[in-house]
C-alpha cells in the first residue's frame, strides 16, 4: 500500500520510499502554475530529466536472480549501455535519436520521446555483480543479476538416550 497517491507521479508505479531506486524525480513536472513566467515552455534540460526518469523498468526477484526488464521500443542493442558501478549499482542508459526533420515536413504531433535516458538501481548484498547477463529482444532489454546461494545451516540429528 502506498502512502502517496499514484496520481502525483503521473500514474507511474513507483515507491518514493524504495531505498534501491536511484531515480531523479521532478516534483514540479506537471504542476499547474498560474504565473505566466512559471508556465513558460520547459527547458531542454527539464525535457531530458523527464525522458531520463520515464523509461519503464520492472524489477523482480526470483530464487536464483534479480531480473530487470526495460521497455526500449525502437532501440538497437548498440544504442543501450548496461554497467555495474562500484560492484553495487546497476546502470542502464542509452539514447533515442530524434527523427530527421525535412524542410517540407509538417508535424502535427510529437509524442514519442527522444533523448538520453539513464536509470540506476542499488543492488542488494546478495547480488553477484560480476556475473550479470543482458539480452535484448523485440525492444525489451532483460538484465539478469544472479544471486548468491543462501547457505542453510547444517542440521545434525542427535539420538536421544534414555
Amino acid at each position: 500500500m502506498s502512502l502517496v497517491p499514484s496520481s502525483l507521479f503521473g500514474g507511474r508505479r513507483t515507491n518514493v520510499f524504495d531505498p534501491f531506486s536511484l531515480d531523479i524525480w521532478d516534483p514540479f513536472q506537471d504542476f499547474p502554475f498560474t504565473s505566466t513566467a512559471l508556465s513558460a515552455p520547459r527547458s531542454e534540460v527539464a525535457k531530458e530529466t523527464s525522458a531520463f526518469a520515464s523509461t519503464r523498468i520492472d524489477w523482480k526477484e526470483t530464487p536464483e536472480a534479480h531480473v530487470f526488464k526495460a521497455d526500449l521500443p525502437g532501440l538497437k542493442k548498440e544504442e543501450v549501455k548496461v554497467e555495474i558501478e562500484e560492484g553495487k549499482v546497476l546502470q542502464i542508459s542509452g539514447e533515442r535519436s530524434k527523427e530527421k526533420e525535412e524542410k517540407n515536413d509538417k508535424w502535427h504531433r510529437v509524442e514519442r520521446s527522444s533523448g538520453k535516458f539513464l536509470r540506476r538501481f542499488r543492488l542488494p548484498e546478495n547480488a553477484k555483480a560480476d556475473q550479470v547477463k543482458a539480452s535484448m529482444e523485440n525492444g525489451v532489454l532483460t538484465v539478469t543479476v544472479p544471486k548468491e546461494e543462501v547457505k542453510k545451516p547444517d542440521v545434525k540429528s542427535i539420538e536421544i538416550s534414555g
